[in-house]
């Protein structure tokens, strides 16, 4: 349900906008989003698990916080990381 350490670790150096960069928006986006696409598996066997669709709607607010933040200040950013991510369709 949990993203290993290994793959944190590759959509960090994927994301990040400088060597050792692990906080800005973009790197949390893209770590929000592997994790709600591991919770929407999860969510496919397991229908009634309440308390975790709890967890992902958080997840998705957060990451939603997070984008409009980066559409605010820069919009180049926010239209290369939405695609980067396949967010939007």
């Amino acid at each position: 349900m949990s993203i290993t350490a290994e793959r944190k670790e590759a959509l960090i150096k994927e994301y990040a906008r400088v060597e050792g960069d692990t906080g800005s928006p973009e790197v949390q986006v893209a770590i929000l989003t592997e994790r709600i696409v591991n919770l929407t598996e999860h969510f496919k066997t397991h229908a009634k698990d309440n308390h975790s669709r709890r967890g992902l709607l958080r997840l998705v607010n957060k990451r939603r916080s997070l984008l409009d933040y980066v559409k605010n200040n820069d919009k180049d950013r926010y239209s290369s990381l939405i695609a980067r991510l396949g967010l939007r369709k």
